[in-house]
């Protein structure tokens, strides 16, 4: 497999689609700290992937999107977000 700018750039587009589509469920407050927690990993990740793609790194940028991804992921997964049923950008319960 080769890591191109395009590649990444589509999973990019991938992340914030899930990021921009999942919406925070009830939750206790314990919960909700840890549902920020697993956010501002998202968010992070998907500002480092910008950056190592701008610098032209493609493969820590393809790395870093793959875990900003999974985070988000994560969170719908175990409930803390609703997905919307949309099992193209997330793996469903």
């Amino acid at each position: 497999m080769v890591v191109t700018h395009d590649l990444v750039k589509k999973y990019i587009a991938l992340t914030e689609a899930a990021r921009e589509k999942a919406t925070p469920a009830k939750l206790s407050e314990e919960n909700s700290e840890k549902l920020s927690s697993m956010i501002r990993m998202c968010d992070d990740y998907l500002s480092d992937a910008k950056y190592f793609m701008q610098k032209g790194d493609m493969v820590r940028a393809f790395g870093a999107i793959n875990y900003a991804h999974a985070w988000i992921d994560a969170a719908v997964r175990i409930g803390f977000m609703d997905g919307k049923g949309d099992d193209n950008l997330f793996t469903l319960p």
